[in-house]
């Protein structure tokens, strides 16, 4: 499953992992919503509905790095590395643009692009 995220500048093409919390944000697409910066390393927008989170596993490691903050049901998208954190699960990778994470500024798209 592959999703594409997209300011009027920017796009970002991740591809999602075979977890349970990847296919319940995939299954709310397509979404036009608000991005957040968030701390240093961070883009942050929140789905309408929270994750099913069982058999996800947790998140950590590079930029480009998708995840779900399940304490507060927000998507995380890094553009710096990170260290694993309770309640934070992996649901992909950027595979083009994730350059451009930093830069995702107001309403996003967020589409599927394939299954």
């Amino acid at each position: 499953m592959q999703i594409q995220v997209q300011d009027n500048a920017h796009t970002v093409v991740f591809m999602l992992n075979n977890s349970l919390a990847a296919a319940s944000l995939y299954n709310q697409l397509p979404l036009k919503i608000m991005v957040e910066n968030y701390g240093n390393n961070e883009k942050i927008f929140y789905p309408p509905t929270k994750l099913n989170t069982s058999n996800t596993s947790s998140a950590e490691g590079p930029a480009g790095t998708l995840a779900y903050f399940e304490p507060w049901g927000n998507i995380v998208m890094y553009y710096g590395s990170f260290g694993r954190y309770q309640g934070l699960y992996d649901l992909g990778t950027a595979m083009s643009g994730g350059e451009h994470i930093k830069e995702l500024t107001g309403e996003i798209s967020v589409t599927k692009i394939s299954d």
